[in-house]
């Protein structure tokens, strides 16, 4: 199994990490507010741990479970402290009508975040088209993108401890697109679903 820091307390890092540990990974939990990151893990249990906030984070996976404005400005404080970690960006830069991404140019969050980790680090975009009950309650795929082979392969590993399926969309280039269709997972909630109750997936045929 894989050790999970999770830098965050919101509503992803608490379902995240509670489902890590249902997985029999290890987590801790970093929080600006150290309180809040306490309260957390006390809530999470099973031996979750506290970090403290800009530390060098005791996992082997990082998971940045922040608004996507908030992703690069940490990423940059933590700085060296990341050097050899597997960096996961899961945020969606929505729009403030939530019909189209924040940021106008053919980038990512996760692309930005890979020009601030220090060297050894690498950045993996993964679990942004998964609504956050969807990912408590269910069991949807989660597509993940990467330039370095072996952290694809942990954060992999890892997704499949949460009894979900990964699938490999390709390089980092391509969390451009995954920030896109988590745009269109608002837009089919919105119009085409009219609910929050799934995901995006793929589904093969038979050969």
């Amino acid at each position: 199994m894989s050790s999970i820091s999770i830098i965050g307390t919101g509503n992803m890092a608490r379902t995240i990490g509670a489902r890590a540990i249902t997985g029999g990974n290890t987590v801790e939990v970093m929080g600006r507010d150290r309180s809040k990151a306490a309260d957390l893990a006390q809530a999470l249990g099973s031996g979750t741990t506290t970090g403290e906030w800009g530390t060098a984070p005791a996992g082997d996976i990082v998971i940045v479970a922040l608004l996507y404005d908030g992703v690069v400005p940490a990423i940059a404080q933590y700085g060296d402290a990341l050097a050899g970690k597997v960096v996961v960006d899961i945020s969606n830069p929505f729009n403030s009508t939530f019909d189209g991404l924040a940021h106008r140019e053919e980038t990512s969050i996760a692309q930005e975040a890979a020009k601030a980790v220090p060297a050894g680090a690498s950045v993996v975009k993964a679990f942004n088209t998964v609504f956050r009950h969807v990912l408590e309650k269910g069991r949807p795929d989660v597509f993940l993108a990467g330039d370095d082979a072996r952290a694809k392969a942990s954060v992999a590993a890892f997704v499949e401890s949460l009894g979900m399926r990964p699938l490999d969309v390709g390089g980092l280039k391509m969390a451009h697109w995954l920030e896109g269709a988590g745009v269109v997972t608002v837009g089919l909630a919105n119009h085409g679903v009219g609910n929050l109750d799934f995901a995006l997936g793929i589904t093969e045929l038979p050969v």
